[in-house]
């Protein structure tokens, strides 16, 4: 796919809160983006980081701590860090389609159905009766049960509660994500929203963040089939405005800001996650993401990806992948300090 235009890539980095006015906590920028995907702990962080000011990775586990957050497989099968209140609407229209793909994986594992079944009863009374648990201690619980826990039956047994809707990833305990029950962290469920207008709220608070977008834009973030999606969309058709260039947008948004100061982003930041090309922002430099799916952390320049960093021994190490102007280089010193900040507080 052709790369966004430059205007279209500035409408994006204002959606997503990387151009404009910071955003004021980490609920607000999950808010925002609905979904921030989040399989690697320091690499959602490091997403608020980027769209807020004067935060510290200290700010995103209160967060978890205090309910506000939670993370769970939900959009396309990946763990994502989304607001508690948030959650129902993902929970209810992103994982049926994965439920099938999870009774293969579990039977690939040599877990039966029967043991899938224990597993769950073992799991939900193990944290009704003890709280909160990581997973090395609800590994113990099913072994005790009987239950193969063996290569990765694991995963897949805390996947198939996640999409079933019983736990969710809450707070941090010990420098370890703990699993919860849903209904006891959260409250009872509400009733099920009525479909159609549960997939226009999901369009509409997915072009909040990422618009302007196409309908397969939102189908490969959400992971759901283009029938769906189209559905959403047409159910908030009078919200929507299309440009020339077949986009949606919400009639209602901000005005576009001006290009970013030169920033570092984390691993899987949403800015690479949101569309079917992320030709805009990575250009050339097609090695920020690997073939096994690992999306490295880089620095952006000007709205465009100019360098990869890693964080060993607790430095910033930043890898140009191009020549960087005396500025641009200049201000991403800055900011790798503020990335150190962040991390330790």
């Amino acid at each position: 796919m052709k790369s966004a235009s430059g205007t279209v890539l500035a409408e994006r980095l204002t959606a997503q809160g990387l151009a404009g006015p910071p955003l004021p906590d980490p609920p607000a920028v999950a808010a925002r983006l609905l979904a921030v995907q989040g399989q690697d702990p320091r690499g959602f962080r490091l997403a608020v980081r980027a769209r807020t000011e004067g935060l510290s990775a200290a700010d995103v586990v209160r967060a978890l701590d205090g309910r506000e957050l939670v993370v769970s497989w939900l959009n396309r099968g990946t763990l994502h860090l989304v607001r508690s209140e948030d959650y129902p609407l993902l929970q209810a229209l992103t994982t049926p389609p994965l439920f099938s793909s999870c009774a293969r994986r579990l039977r690939q594992e040599g877990v039966s159905e029967a043991d899938a079944e224990r597993a769950l009863k073992t799991i939900e009374r193990a944290l009704a009766g003890e709280g909160p648990l990581t997973r090395a201690q609800l590994r113990e619980r099913l072994e005790s049960a009987g239950v193969p826990t063996e290569g990765q039956a694991l995963i897949h047994l805390l996947f198939l509660a996640a999409v079933r809707g019983l736990v969710v990833r809450g707070p941090v305990l010990g420098g370890q994500h703990a699993y919860v029950l849903v209904r006891e962290w959260l409250g009872d469920p509400s009733p099920p929203p009525d479909r159609d207008a549960a997939l226009g709220e999901l369009a509409r608070r997915y072009l909040a963040g990422h618009q302007p977008a196409s309908d397969r834009d939102l189908a490969k973030w959400a992971g759901l089939p283009l029938r769906d999606v189209r559905a959403g969309l047409a159910a908030i058709a009078s919200q929507l405005e299309e440009g020339d260039d077949g986009l949606a947008r919400l009639k209602r948004r901000p005005a576009v800001a001006e290009t970013p100061a030169p920033r570092l982003l984390g691993a899987f930041d949403p800015v690479l996650l949101g569309w079917t090309s992320r030709a805009d922002v990575i250009g050339e430099h097609t090695a920020l993401v690997t073939r096994n799916g690992v999306f490295h952390p880089f620095a952006m320049a000007g709205g465009r990806a100019v360098a990869k960093w890693g964080f060993p021994g607790g430095e910033v190490k930043l890898q140009p992948l191009e020549r960087l102007p005396k500025a641009v280089a200049a201000a991403l010193e800055t900011d790798a300090a503020d990335v150190v900040r962040f991390l330790s507080g």
